[in-house]
C-alpha cells in the first residue's frame, strides 16, 4: 500500500484522483485546499488530514518524513489551478515523493527543462494524467489508422458551457489557466497526435476567453478544431435535450462516438504508473509546446480552413 496526498482536493477533478487511490488499494494521508467545501472526503478516506493553509500541509508532511516512516508520502496527486502546478510538483520532489500531476503539467512548456533536471536531482518523478490514452475507443482508434501512411480529414467540435462564474475563477484568467486551449483542448490535442503525429503546421482563426478555433496539420492527419465554453454555440439537438456539452471527432467524414467509457480512467492510469508505467514529461511535451504557441498566436481567418462552426459567423 502507498501513501498518497493531495493538493486542491476541493476542485472539480479531485474525485476522479480520491476514487483512484482507493480503488488501486493505496491510502490518503493528507490533502490541502484555501477552499473547505471538502465533504467529499468522507466518501473515500474519512481518517485523512486536511489542511485549508499549505504551509502546514507541508509542514505536516516534512515531519511524516522525518519522523514517521510508514506515513511518510510516496506520491502527491495535484489538483489544484494550473498555475500552481509546477511549484507543487516541486514540493513533492522535496518531500522525496513522486508527482501525479493533471493536465497541463505546467502552463509555459520552457518549466518542463528545469523539472526533468529536477527529477534527476532528487530521483523523483512526475506523472501527468492522460486519461484519454486509456480509453478503449481510442486505443482502438490508434491501432486502426497506426499503419496508415495518408493524411486523414479530422474535425473537432467540443462546446461544454460555462456560466457566469467561469470567468471570475482561475480558470477565465489567462495567467492561471493558460487560456481555453490549455484549459479544455489539451487532452484532444494530446489525443490527436498520440494517434497520428507530430504537428508540422498550426493556424489560429480566433482566440478569445470563451472559444478558439483553428487549423493543424500533423504527419497524418489534417484538423479542424473548435473550442467554446458559449452555450450559444450548443447545436439545438443538444439544447433540446438539456445538454450542456457537445463534443464531436469526425475522421474523414465519419462520426467517432466515445462519450461513454470515462468513468474509470483515472483509476487506469493510476494503476498503470504504480505498475512502473505511466506518462511523464516527455509523452506531455509536444501538446503543452502545441497549446502554448495557440496562445500566442494572431488570429486570423482562413476561409479554405477554418472550422465550419467559426464559418457560420462570418458569412
Amino acid at each position: 500500500m502507498k501513501n498518497f496526498a493531495i493538493t486542491g482536493v476541493a476542485g472539480y477533478i479531485a474525485p476522479r484522483h480520491l476514487q483512484a487511490i482507493r480503488d488501486t488499494g493505496n491510502n490518503l494521508i493528507a490533502a490541502v485546499d484555501p477552499h473547505d467545501s471538502v465533504g467529499i472526503i468522507d466518501r473515500y478516506f474519512p481518517e485523512a488530514s486536511f489542511f485549508t493553509e499549505f504551509e502546514r500541509f507541508d509542514r505536516y508532511l516534512d515531519k511524516l518524513r522525518r519522523e514517521d516512516k510508514s506515513n511518510s508520502i510516496n506520491y502527491i496527486s495535484i489538483c489544484s489551478p494550473n498555475h500552481l502546478h509546477d511549484a507543487h510538483i516541486r514540493h513533492a520532489f522535496r518531500l522525496h515523493s513522486d508527482a501525479i500531476c493533471e493536465k497541463p503539467l505546467v502552463i509555459k512548456p520552457h518549466n518542463l527543462d528545469a523539472l526533468q533536471e529536477l527529477e534527476i536531482e532528487y530521483n523523483q518523478r512526475v506523472f501527468t494524467i492522460l486519461q484519454l490514452r486509456k480509453h478503449e475507443k481510442i486505443i482502438d482508434l490508434k491501432n486502426k489508422f497506426k499503419k496508415s501512411n495518408k493524411k486523414h480529414n479530422i474535425v473537432l467540435s467540443y462546446i461544454t458551457s460555462r456560466g457566469p462564474w467561469y470567468k471570475f475563477s482561475w480558470k477565465g484568467s489567462y495567467e492561471k489557466s493558460g487560456g481555453i486551449a490549455t484549459n479544455i483542448g489539451v487532452h484532444f490535442f494530446d489525443m490527436l497526435m498520440w494517434i497520428f503525429g507530430k504537428v508540422q503546421r498550426s493556424d489560429v482563426h480566433l482566440f478569445t476567453e470563451t472559444k478558439a478555433s483553428g487549423f493543424i496539420e500533423l504527419d497524418n492527419a489534417y484538423i479542424t478544431w473548435y473550442l467554446s465554453i458559449d452555450s450559444n454555440d450548443l447545436p439545438t439537438e443538444s439544447l433540446s435535450k438539456g445538454q450542456r456539452t457537445f463534443r464531436s471527432i469526425t475522421i474523414d467524414n465519419q462520426e467517432i462516438e466515445f462519450s461513454e467509457g470515462f468513468t474509470d480512467l483515472h483509476t487506469a492510469v493510476y494503476q498503470d504508473i504504480l505498475n512502473g508505467g505511466g506518462n511523464g514529461i516527455n509523452e506531455a511535451r509536444s501538446s503543452l509546446e502545441l497549446v502554448y504557441n495557440i496562445s500566442l498566436s494572431k488570429p486570423s481567418i482562413d476561409l479554405e480552413t477554418a472550422h465550419p462552426l467559426l464559418l457560420m459567423y462570418h458569412k
